[in-house]
């Protein structure tokens, strides 16, 4: 069996056994293994900070090569299962997606609903379900439990473009679901109201966005772990601290 498909298995099993995982989000090989050295089993690279380390800009504007290129340098330095933020697929097919991100050793996903390569328009319900579904076919017929994780923005963009951004939220983690995403990413979730509501709504972990010292609007990681919340990652949050807190110390050496 090869590492990656070694790798995805653990990783879809670590999924599907009821417990919370937190997976450090990610942008070069140093802050890899600065996670793994604290005794994380699993991380994800984030298309965010990775852009802002590499001089770029988020929102597909990255080379995809190039961006591959640095998850497989990140991959390279560790030993861990490793899940890669593809945004909304840049553009690719879902069957090249696959073939690209297992190329380069991830064995995770993000995929989500905003295209921003077409004026951030948003994909409509059963578009974003068939991408993930055409996704998981790939990867299944790769022989690699790849654990997709269908993000939605549709609480993030509120009520200027959905009358009921929560109701859609669910709406879409569901066919997310069907679809065969191994978890599901509504991002913009606030309270824990919010949160229970998506979490009751799916069996496959719910992945929230959390900051690594201020914790999540719905708690820390123990509250976050009694409203079944699955998943925790950091998205940007963790590389904007590190500047701020360095930022903050540096100016000690002002003249």
């Amino acid at each position: 069996m090869s590492d990656v498909t070694r790798l995805a298995q653990i990783f879809a099993d670590a999924h599907a056994s009821g417990a919370t995982l937190v997976l450090p989000t990610v942008w070069d090989t140093w802050s890899a293994r600065v996670a793994v050295d604290a005794g994380f089993t699993g991380l994800t690279i984030g298309s965010h900070p990775v852009a802002d380390a590499s001089g770029s800009a988020d929102g597909e504007r990255m080379n995809f090569a190039d961006y591959m290129a640095a998850t497989k340098r990140i991959v390279d330095s560790v030993e861990v299962p490793i899940s890669v933020d593809v945004e909304s697929g840049y553009g690719l097919k879902p069957t090249e997606l696959i073939a690209r991100v297992l190329e380069a050793g991830a064995v995770g996903i993000n995929v989500e609903d905003v295209v921003h390569s077409e004026g951030k328009r948003v994909r409509d319900r059963q578009e974003h379900a068939d991408y993930i579904a055409a996704a998981r076919q790939a990867a299944d017929q790769a022989g690699v439990a790849l654990v997709i994780n269908g993000r939605t923005d549709a609480v993030k963009l509120g009520t200027d473009v959905f009358g009921d951004p929560l109701g859609e939220a669910i709406a879409r983690v569901k066919l997310m679901e069907q679809a065969g995403a191994r978890s599901v990413y509504p991002v913009g979730l606030k309270t824990a109201d919010e949160v229970r509501s998506l979490v009751g709504a799916v069996t496959v972990p719910v992945n929230v966005t959390a900051h690594p010292v201020d914790g999540h609007g719905a708690g820390d990681l123990a509250a976050l772990t009694a409203l079944g919340v699955r998943r925790v990652t950091f998205g940007p949050l963790w590389q904007m601290w590190l500047a701020q807190r360095s930022a903050a110390e540096l100016t000690n050496w002002l003249a």
